[in-house]
């Protein structure tokens, strides 16, 4: 598993290679980081996490929104017209070449079927999974940030290692050299150090190539210039027992989402039920109209004659009433809608069912390689101990003649074989605990 996630990190760091090879690299100063500053410097500059964060704050105005559902609506509408010509109303005429009608409303739900109550439980629901989500990608971040920082400090490791390897195949040519212009060691000998050199050449080459890729995938996951040099601060790994590693689900944010999802299931259900229940609402409102005018003649008591008058009609009145709507018959949509919801809800009970035993079985694997790697970095120091001492001995007994020119080859390759198995097994165990740290929720 670990050797598939380098395996994926370098194809990560072979995609950016061209992005750096458009421009020269250019003379600055390194920027020094440690692991700490790494992680914060991932945090701040992470698209997905900033994604996340607004995704969080969106959720909460849909919260806020379906807490207003319970509040009376208010709404206010207006009305101007101008009708002409004048109409003839019994012997009257009406003008109404100015009339206004303007009123305000409220309505107040009594009783939605439930839709209002299921609709704020969905809205806290989705709150609280773009929390989760939110910590499910910060993880994902921090994973990235601590694999960017061990991969590069594994790598420059072993090209010192490399380094101090062919360092020791130079002193040792020219022994050789020496050795064959006075007669005392063959061509043969000459031959076998000189590819042996070349060999580590080659290797170094290829660790120094890996070292730049390691170190653009580290200026990616910080936000820095592709061609940014990076001098890491924190180069002592110092590898302790793992300590109790019990943990469980419970914290873990994909499997809370999983939890949210299958009550969303239930509250979608509780909603599409309320669709075939009776709603109840109270509405009450206010109305002023005016801007109509009667204008006729009218018989004086009096005088007995007919004298012109104009009437200005305004008026303002309340009302207030209760509507009650009652679904009959929708040709047994309503009751499909519900049996759909409910085969939705099963299945998100099914993706908790599946998925919480695969991450079980993703926790129990990466408690393991936590022990083992911890086991491995153990032996590996041990052979590293051994294979120095042996390298020792054998330097000395070839300078005193009593061993063989491939005896001292021997021992130096298992030197370079036991400190890269060294520097592997302290990098393997760092990244396990991450995942580790991951698989169980615990990665803040």
């Amino acid at each position: 598993m670990m050797i598939h996630r380098l395996s994926v990190f370098f194809a990560i760091a072979l995609a950016i290679v061209p992005a750096l090879s458009q421009s020269p690299a250019m003379a600055q100063s390194p920027v020094r980081l440690s692991h700490a500053e790494l992680r914060e410097l991932a945090l701040a500059h992470s698209e997905d996490l900033l994604k996340s964060s607004n995704d969080s704050l969106g959720a909460a105005l849909d919260r806020k929104t379906a807490r207003a559902s319970y509040l009376p609506s208010i709404d206010g509408a207006g009305i101007g017209a101008y009708v002409t010509p004048d109409m003839d109303m019994m012997g009257m005429t009406m003008q109404a070449k100015g009339l206004y009608l303007a009123g305000i409303t409220a309505v107040q739900p009594l009783f939605a079927g439930g839709k209002i109550v299921a609709g704020n439980h969905l809205a806290r629901i989705g709150e609280e999974v773009a929390r989760e989500k939110r910590r499910a990608t910060r993880a994902e971040v921090l994973s990235a940030a601590d694999n960017a920082y061990w991969s590069l400090l594994s790598v420059r490791r072993k090209v010192d290692m490399l380094e101090a390897y062919s360092t020791q195949m130079d002193s040792l040519l020219s022994q050789v050299e020496v050795s064959v212009s006075a007669d005392m060691a063959t061509k043969g000998d000459l031959l076998r150090v000189r590819s042996k050199r070349s060999e580590i050449q080659y290797n170094l080459q290829k660790a120094r190539n890996g070292e730049d890729l390691c170190r653009m995938v580290l200026c990616n996951a910080a936000g820095l210039p592709l061609e940014t040099p990076v001098e890491l601060i924190d180069t002592a790994i110092v590898v302790t027992a793992p300590g109790d590693l019990s943990s469980s689900l419970d914290t873990r944010p994909e499997y809370i989402m999983l939890q949210k999802g299958v009550e969303a299931g239930e509250e979608q259900v509780r909603m599409e039920r309320g669709n075939m229940l009776p709603t109840v609402g109270l509405m009450g409102g206010y109305t002023y109209f005016g801007g109509a005018k009667m204008k006729g003649y009218s018989q004086d008591p009096s005088s007995g004659q007919y004298v012109p008058f104009t009437n200005e009609m305004k008026q303002g009145m309340f009302s207030a009433m209760v509507s009650v709507k009652v679904p009959i018959f929708h040709w047994g949509s309503e009751r499909r809608k519900v049996q759909k919801a409910q085969l939705d809800l099963e299945n998100a009970r099914l993706d908790l069912q599946k998925n919480s035993r695969l991450m079980s079985i993703e926790l129990s694997q990466a408690e393991r390689n936590v022990s083992d790697g911890f086991n491995l970095v153990e032996t590996a120091e041990l052979g590293a101990e051994e294979a120095e001492e042996n390298l020792r001995i054998m330097k000395e007994r070839y300078g005193a003649d009593m061993a063989t020119l491939s005896d001292l080859l021997d021992a130096q390759s298992q030197w370079q074989s036991a400190r890269s198995n060294l520097i592997e097994a302290q990098t393997q165990y760092l990244l396990a605990r991450t995942a580790w740290l991951k698989a169980s929720g615990r990665l803040d």
